[in-house]
């Protein structure tokens, strides 16, 4: 007779097994969850399964996801990025690697009114990156400005990463976007700082605009900005400032945020009912993708910690000579790793 110890170490190692193989992270956990749990629960593991499930859906924390996915698809189908990314590019076109400038302070400004990681990446590299070769700017320079300023989103509030690591770990998702604003706008500070030094040093790779981009009017940049910047710059600072003063839920100012998103596009005419259905068809997906996930980690840990598997892998790293310092250590290694094959909500889901 196997021992559950012995069934929760074999649930954990197929997991792993399986996710390595390329299977459907939630669903993978779902399965496994469900095998196990009826080998070592009987019956019971379905009654778990509906529990879990219904605790998820009545989530109040969760209710900020689709509303904030919902605000990030509507802005970047307002074309309001190509603006935006204009905007900045007239604005620090005497800067040295303004291209570059201009590209990490557009992902920092968009991540922050989206929470979106790919949506950012896929649109500046559509955008920004052929216009820096196209001005002579190296390419590991270019790709590595457009990848690095993309996933300015996971940090920078209202970051859905956040959200979904305060549901998970029962962490206040306000202490946690107060938290994380100051690091966040460090590292797009840090980056610009970077590009701008590079274009210094290696004047090859981020060469100058030639005369007649930089010579453009004072009030042709103004306007550019006050067309652009200013309005999307405007609907962050409401949303964000009413959850860090305490005016408003997360769920509440995502709310206003997402009204906020369909005013800003009706505004540039770029509003439609098509893309509406759209944005809220990806929304839809990506919350169930997000929904199903947190199911699967639940009934899977549930399952885990009864058959005692838990206790073996609290056991094991107890076991390590480590302190504070080495097993943070540790834990960065791990979820590096663990970068390679899966997302970043798997990460949380499974991690934490």
């Amino acid at each position: 007779m196997i021992s559950d110890a012995a069934l929760g170490l074999t649930q954990l190692l197929l997991f792993l097994f399986f996710i390595l193989l390329g299977f459907p992270i939630a669903f993978t956990l779902m399965a496994m969850g469900l095998f196990f749990g009826y080998l070592g629960m009987g019956d019971r593991i379905f009654d778990l399964l509906i529990q879990r499930t219904y605790s998820v859906m009545a989530n109040d924390v969760l209710i900020s996801v689709p509303l904030f996915v919902f605000m990030g698809y509507i802005i970047e189908r307002a074309n309001i990025l190509d603006r935006l990314f204009r905007s900045l590019q007239l604005a620090s076109r005497n800067i040295p690697g303004s291209l570059a400038v201009a590209t990490l302070a557009t992902c920092a400004l968009f991540a922050t009114a989206t929470g979106i990681v790919g949506a950012v990446v896929t649109l500046m590299g559509l955008l920004a990156f052929p216009a820096m070769l196209r001005a002579g700017y190296d390419v590991k320079l270019a790709s590595g400005v457009v990848a690095a300023g993309g996933c300015l989103g996971i940090l920078i509030p209202p970051s859905i990463m956040l959200i979904l690591y305060g549901a998970t770990a029962g962490v206040s998702v306000v202490q946690l976007y107060a938290a994380a604003f100051i690091p966040g706008v460090m590292l797009a500070g840090l980056y610009i700082l970077y590009a701008m030094g590079i274009a210094l040093v290696k004047p090859s790779v981020a060469p100058r605009l030639p005369p007649e981009a930089v010579q453009v009017p004072l009030a042709t940049i103004l306007w550019s900005l006050l067309t652009s910047f200013f309005p999307l710059a405007a609907l962050i600072a409401l949303v964000l400032g009413c959850i860090l003063m305490g005016l408003a839920t997360p769920s509440e100012a995502a709310a206003m945020g997402s009204l906020g998103s369909i005013l800003l596009a009706v505004a540039y005419r770029s509003f439609s009912f098509a893309g509406l259905r759209e944005s809220v068809f990806l929304t839809a997906r990506t919350s169930a993708m997000v929904c199903w996930l947190f199911v699967g980690s639940a009934i899977f840990s549930s399952v885990f910690g009864y058959l005692g598997g838990q206790d073996l892998v609290e056991q094991f790293f107890k076991s390590l000579p480590l302190n504070q310092f080495t097993f943070m250590l540790l834990t960065q290694i791990l979820i590096f790793i663990l970068g390679w094959p899966l997302e970043w909500t798997e990460i949380i889901i499974i991690f934490v």
